[in-house]
């Protein structure tokens, strides 16, 4: 493993204040986030954690307050809670993953040697190559999950940003994904946000936590986090 060395903010978040209609869900969220963190977002259901990732990405304005990324020159690689994709658009698994080369590739450009390595790289790399040629419908819920988040993967972006992205996988496959995060930041350098709602797996692998709780969020250590946290935190699936 590589040592991390001190980094300058990638992400900052100044006096947010954000809500849907008249009801304010985060309120006066300061927040910095370095380059190469690994950071799990957790709260207990409804706590506002969802709400702060899409601030995060430009998704949603805040009310007031002021947000800095990097997203304009380099845009983050992207895993929405849920993603719908028709189950009768004869897609396949190779083909989902290699959306994420669409920015890079553009309209009129097909893939090169290289890009389809990548692609089967990648594959490899979350255990789904001998899928690949399976249409998406076929897929279980888990493979599915596992094939967009490979999707995000392969864009070569600097951020990640994750929305439950274990919620529809077994522990297996959730301690895989959850490890191969992990490398991401450690061996990488890329910067890791996911909101989750299980303890077990990040535990073991987590130095920091995002506690969200009653619209306040706080940056704190892992072990403080367990010493403190409330019988909600972590209960309930979001």
């Amino acid at each position: 493993m590589k040592t991390k060395k001190a980094s300058q903010p990638v992400i900052v978040c100044k006096d947010i204040v954000a809500g849907y209609g008249k009801e304010i869900v985060l309120h006066d969220v300061n927040l910095e986030i370095r380059q190469g963190e690994y950071l799990p977002f957790i709260g207990p259901n409804g706590a506002g954690k969802t709400t702060l990732l899409r601030i995060i990405l430009g998704l949603l304005r805040p009310r007031s307050g002021q947000v800095i990324t990097p997203f304009r020159d380099k845009p983050p690689g992207y895993v929405p809670q849920m993603m719908n994709i028709d189950p009768l658009y004869p897609v396949t698994l190779f083909q989902i993953v290699s959306m994420g080369l669409y920015p890079k590739l553009r309209w009129w450009q097909r893939m090169s040697k290289e890009d389809r390595e990548l692609v089967y790289n990648t594959l490899d790399e979350f255990n789904l190559l001998q899928h690949a040629s399976k249409r998406y419908a076929e897929l279980s819920g888990g493979m599915k999950q596992k094939a967009i988040i490979a999707r995000a993967f392969i864009t070569g972006a600097d951020v990640f940003v994750m929305d439950e992205p274990t919620s529809e996988l077994d522990e297996k496959s959730e301690k895989e994904v959850l490890t191969h995060l992990l490398r991401l930041s450690r061996d990488r350098g890329k910067t890791v946000l996911f909101a989750i709602h299980g303890l077990e797996h990040i535990a073991a692998t987590a130095e920091s936590v995002c506690a969200v709780n009653h619209g306040c969020v706080t940056l704190m250590p892992k072990s403080e986090f367990m010493a403190r946290r409330e019988p909600s935190f972590g209960s309930q699936k979001q």
